[in-house]
């Protein structure tokens, strides 16, 4: 057999595995898809490579048929590669506390891959790289994850590959840690239809001998889809089982609220869209001096500012929602506006009112779904690169809510005190292990709200991450869109 490289035999999200070089990655999968045979391949290209370049690899499975299975899918790469320098072998090795089976294999470069049971003492005194695999299944994760790190002390890497066994698991929680932001792990994710978009019923038909048709593959994905049943979420498309609920509780929400944090709520009366242009420009431009001038002036000069906003026209609500970023890095809400029932005109008149006067102004992102999508656009028109035109997704939900949460435990945000706040907030709930919006319910003044203000406070705390290299305040050229008529 001819010497191929992985990258060269292996599917598109097994090469973006492979291709991610960072010191600590991680990836939530579906079963049966060929990660662990592709890491067997990196491993044994890594302990064939002679000198500092190469390393030794340390497999860790639940059991120890999944060592065997690895040993064997690496010796398979060995002889591809024609590295390899001694026969499989079982040993006996032993630690202070009783003898561990072990199976080797020894590299013509000095390098070694070995497979061990999942007790964390058994990565003392190592280096390499460390591969956890189905993390989710072991009975200590925390306790392995701590010692597989020291190897990146002295540049060794740890790989971490699992399905799903639970919300509440021990990997469900570090996949919630790194899309928080709260540890600086590389994240992947790959479910049962990744995977067949990327060809891997192809694949398949390829080692069976068989022609591929679409047909084929939609009757095969049911097959597997109907072999696994109620687990087909967890085992097929990463959805940790029992994760549904509310998402913040209103203990956690109701600590990060500030007495005299303004909201400032507008709803034109009903003959307001009939009437002119230039009477509507005209009202709206008083309101926003009586009632948002105030609040702008008092905003802190020195500190970078940005926002984020929610669409609606007349169902729901649309919401702005302003952040300072203090030196603390805590992001505080001076004030938030919601307006109701505004015709698309007047909420850019009142939104670049107030982006215009934030101090610094370093993002927004804005929700740019349908009838939003015009007024992102605008946004982005005047302010440039650092608007976000948003389209708010169940990846987007997944990526980011996590990150929101995480502000709130770590006491690094805060919001207003108010009744329709906290009803938004705790309208954020867990489907399919992802939190997501409820559906409508009433709001304190008896009308229909959709979790508004919580889907700003999330883009608000999006845009303060993503605008994180801080870009300096620079004064918009009003005359330009003064000749443009929108010289707000």
């Amino acid at each position: 057999m001819n010497s191929q490289t992985p990258a060269e035999i292996l599917l598109p999200y097994q090469r973006r595995w492979l291709a991610d070089q960072s010191q600590v990655k991680v990836i939530e999968k579906s079963r049966r898809i060929g990660l662990t045979w592709t890491e067997a391949g990196e491993r044994a290209l890594g302990a064939a490579t002679a000198g500092r370049a190469g390393m030794d690899g340390w497999y860790i499975g639940y059991n120890k048929d999944m060592a065997l299975e690895f040993i064997e899918a690496a010796a398979g790469w060995a002889r591809r590669f024609n590295q390899a320098g001694k026969e499989l072998e079982e040993i006996a090795i032993e630690d202070e506390r009783a003898d561990i089976l072990a199976y080797r294999i020894r590299f013509a470069s000095g390098h070694k891959i070995v497979a061990l049971s999942s007790r964390p003492s058994n990565l003392r005194g190592k280096s390499g790289c460390a591969v956890i695999d189905e993390a989710a299944f072991h009975e200590d994760l925390p306790g392995l994850l701590k010692a597989a790190l020291a190897f990146t002390m002295w540049g060794g890497l740890v790989r971490v590959i699992s399905t799903h066994n639970g919300a509440d698991s021990a990997f469900n929680e570090l996949v919630n840690e790194i899309r928080a932001g709260r540890v600086p792990y590389s994240l992947h994710r790959t479910t049962f239809d990744d995977a067949l978009a990327d060809g891997l019923y192809k694949k398949i038909c390829q080692y069976r001998g068989i022609e591929w048709t679409e047909t084929g593959e939609r009757e095969w994905r049911q097959q597997i889809i109907d072999f696994y049943g109620e687990n087909a979420d967890e085992e097929l498309f990463c959805v940790p089982r029992a994760s549904s609920g509310t998402y913040l509780s209103s203990i956690l929400i109701e600590a990060r609220m500030r007495d005299g944090v303004p909201v400032l709520r507008y709803e034109p009366r009903a003959e307001f869209a009939a009437r002119s242009e230039a009477e509507r420009h005209s009202e709206i431009e008083a309101w926003c001096e009586e009632n948002l001038a105030g609040v702008l002036a008092g905003l802190d000069p020195s500190l970078a500012s940005c926002f984020g906003e929610d669409f609606g026209r007349s169902g729901d609500i649309t919401v702005i929602w302003p952040l300072q970023i203090g030196s603390d890095l805590m992001r505080r809400t001076p004030f938030i506006v919601e307006l109701r029932n505004v015709p698309f005109r007047n909420q850019e008149q009142i939104l670049f009112y107030i982006a215009d006067r934030l101090p610094r102004l370093i993002g927004g992102a804005m929700d740019a779904r349908g009838n939003g999508q015009y007024l992102a656009e605008t946004a982005a028109d005047r302010y440039g690169a650092r608007i976000a035109q948003v389209m708010l997704s169940e990846a987007w939900y997944r990526e980011n809510m996590p990150r929101y949460k995480a502000a709130f435990e770590d006491n690094t945000i805060t919001i207003p005190k108010d009744a329709d706040v906290l009803w938004d907030h705790r309208g954020i709930v867990l489907e399919r292990g992802v939190a997501k919006i409820a559906e409508r319910r009433a709001g304190r003044d008896g009308k229909g709200r959709h979790g508004d203000s919580a889907i700003a406070g999330a883009l608000a705390y999006f845009a303060s991450r993503e605008g994180g290299r801080e870009i300096a305040y620079t004064p918009v050229a009003r005359e330009r869109f003064a000749r443009s008529g929108r010289g707000y």
